[in-house]
């Protein structure tokens, strides 16, 4: 996330090499190293999810206590997210990222390594700590690659690391797991991140840091116009998302449906590709319509499998539709957050990171809760009624925070805002 203001008078990114001639194209080599890192965040946070039964007998615990694994990364994340970004905002922005993947290596590599149940613990919160820096900088750092009008598109293929973790990477890694046990699986994310760090020395560029003057405060980012509405859609709707999505392979199971949870997700995913390759070509002049829309695709799929599940072909759709409304949900958030902002983006940001990993730790606790009190069919209706106060939010926040049109020109206009400034060092543009 980037934290010099997102108002800059350039008006696009401009050659590295300071030519000042405007980039019209996007920075892709530079992009992907910053997908790969969303890539080992999200899949550093899931992994345990499918490694439970080899990982609690080897650190002598139960199944329940070695899922708590998930529990405090997500805790690491919610906690720091904020006061690390504030303490950080005058760090280089390749310096703040190495730093947090390198985090990330250190953390899954101490996992992999550790017999002690309570060392896995603070190793798994260092984690969750690399995550909060993490996801407060890359959605930033990706705008500023890119010009203005293709802002959107940057963050869409930033944001791709996601569903692609979810869907290819947890089976991949519980397959590894299985195969050649897992601690590999934890040590294979180690030389991912490795690679990683040697990737974004060469290939992603540098941009400064905030100086002590213009550091927002976090406090006030709330009273601005439209990022209140974007922190309660976030919170929200991540919270109706993974009561279902933390026990999906339990709903599937109730279904009839255990054995096919791998396909399902794989169904999932490239549903959740199609809604990123979607958000990233249409964002900038439908950000409140694409918001919407991908709420109504979730309430369906919802409606779907609360009232259709006996029937296997609709709960396929259901998938594809719930993957199509959900995919691009990120990068959907994080643009309107940022966009709403301003200059206090940075600010803006770590709170979405920190109500969206609250949302993710709420969901798997009232997830929980239903399926003790009420069993896993409640879960579909309880994200129906959860995403009916997002749809409202997003159809009353229309002037400032789900804008019809993002504030930012299309080709060859004069953006008015969201403009980036020179990046600085080397990076290689597509």
């Amino acid at each position: 996330m980037s934290t010099a203001p997102d108002t800059a008078p350039a008006a696009a990114a401009t050659d590295p090499k300071g030519g000042g001639g405007e980039q019209q194209r996007l920075p892709l080599f530079a992009l992907l190293a910053l997908a790969t890192a969303v890539f080992v965040t999200s899949l550093t946070e899931t992994l345990p999810a499918g490694l439970l039964p080899a990982m609690s007998k080897d650190l002598g615990v139960s199944q329940s206590a070695t899922g708590q694994t998930v529990t405090v990364y997500a805790i690491g994340t919610a906690l720091t997210a904020i006061p690390l970004t504030a303490a950080t905002a005058g760090w280089r922005r390749k310096k703040l990222l190495l730093t947090a993947m390198g985090g990330f290596a250190l953390a899954n590599t101490v996992t992999a390594l550790s017999s002690v149940y309570e060392l896995t613990m603070v190793a798994r919160f260092v984690a969750g700590v690399a995550a909060g820096l993490a996801w407060a900088l890359l959605a930033g750092y990706a705008r500023r690659m890119a010009p203005a009008h293709l802002q959107g598109k940057a963050m869409a293929v930033a944001m791709a690391g996601i569903p692609v973790a979810l869907s290819l990477g947890v089976p991949a890694g519980t397959f590894l797991g299985d195969w050649l046990g897992w601690r590999v699986a934890f040590l294979s994310m180690t030389v991912l991140t490795v690679v990683l760090l040697v990737w974004i020395s060469v290939g992603v560029p540098d941009y400064p840091g905030q100086g002590r003057g213009e550091r927002p405060k976090l406090l006030r980012t709330l009273t601005i116009p439209g990022v209140s509405p974007v922190l309660f859609v976030t919170l929200v709707f991540v919270l109706a998302h993974t009561i279902l999505y933390a026990y999906i392979a339990t709903y599937l199971k109730d279904l009839g449906l255990g054995g096919s949870t791998g396909f399902i997700l794989l169904v999932f995913g490239a549903a959740s590709l199609a809604s990123i390759w979607i958000v990233g070509a249409q964002i900038n002049r439908r950000l409140r319509g694409l918001t919407v829309g991908g709420a109504l695709l979730v309430a369906v799929a919802s409606l779907l499998l609360a009232v259709l599940s006996d029937t296997t072909a609709l709960v396929y759709v259901a998938v594809v539709l719930w993957g199509l409304g959900w995919g691009g949900v990120p990068t959907l958030l994080q643009t309107a957050v940022g966009d709403a902002g301003g200059e206090s983006a940075d600010a803006a940001q770590a709170m979405l990171v920190t109500l969206w990993n609250v949302a993710m730790a709420g969901g798997g606790i009232v997830g929980g809760i239903l399926l003790d009190t009420l069993g896993s069919e409640s879960f579909p209706w309880a994200v129906l009624l959860l995403l009916l106060p997002v749809i409202a939010v997003v159809l009353y926040a229309r002037r400032a925070g789900f804008p019809a049109h993002r504030p930012v020109a299309e080709a060859g206009e004069t953006p008015d805002r969201a403009t980036v400034p020179a990046p600085t060092g080397s990076g290689p543009a597509a």
